[in-house]
């Protein structure tokens, strides 16, 4: 059972106060608006929800199971599967950043030795070093990607902060399913299907105009 200190400990990392610096990634979404392919509340949560169920989202929560059985040996084999599954430049350079931060500020105030590796690895491994609950690790995690989704949605659509939020609500539900499914998944069951959201992120690449770094 989780203790309330694993859940304020998670409630740490995962907070938008956490300098990961998850605010400045849209994850390809902020292509998708401007090309019209997202304009309102109903597209966004349809976008995200694919990203959660067919693309980052179940793979993230995979690489954070794994990174938490790993041994120390083999978790560099399960951060290198982290990295080629990254689909774009912009991907690879989400996961890399965010992983950096994330090992740099939890290793220094938990005194974990987390170096080099990417963000869904890095959490995985801390939680693990951590002995916080898996489960409630991923939910955290999925939760946390979901809100910055929306926030960019909030921004760009936008929509107004009741819609956000809402939309938010709305996919507490599939993120508490995708890592009760995760926790008994191995990296054998790694797929991606989400090809508009990986195509978004290799065009945001060359985007005239554009706030987010993804």
């Amino acid at each position: 059972m989780a203790t309330a200190t694993d859940i304020l400990t998670l409630t740490q990392w995962f907070s938008p106060a956490f300098p990961v610096g998850a605010f400045a990634y849209s994850h390809g979404l902020e292509w998708a608006i401007d090309t019209g392919d997202v304009v309102n509340s109903e597209q966004a949560g349809l976008w995200i929800a694919d990203v959660l169920q067919h693309g980052t989202g179940w793979n993230d929560s995979l690489f954070i199971g794994a990174a938490y059985s790993a041994s120390a040996k083999d978790l560099c084999e399960v951060d290198a599967t982290s990295r080629a599954f990254s689909a774009s430049a912009e991907r690879l350079k989400e996961t890399q950043l965010q992983g950096a931060a994330f090992c740099n500020v939890t290793g220094e105030i938990w005194a974990l030795d987390l170096k080099g590796l990417t963000y869904p690895v890095a959490v995985g491994r801390a939680a693990r070093l951590k002995s916080l609950p898996l489960e409630l690790t991923i939910q955290f995690y999925l939760q946390a990607f979901v809100s910055n989704l929306a926030a960019v949605a909030m921004r760009l659509v936008p929509l107004g902060q009741t819609d956000g939020q809402k939309l938010i609500r709305a996919l507490t539900p599939l993120c508490c399913a995708i890592a009760e499914s995760a926790t008994t998944a191995t990296l054998d069951d790694l797929a991606s299907t989400s090809f508009l959201t990986d195509i978004a992120a290799m065009k945001h690449e060359t985007q005239y105009s554009r706030i987010f770094r993804t």
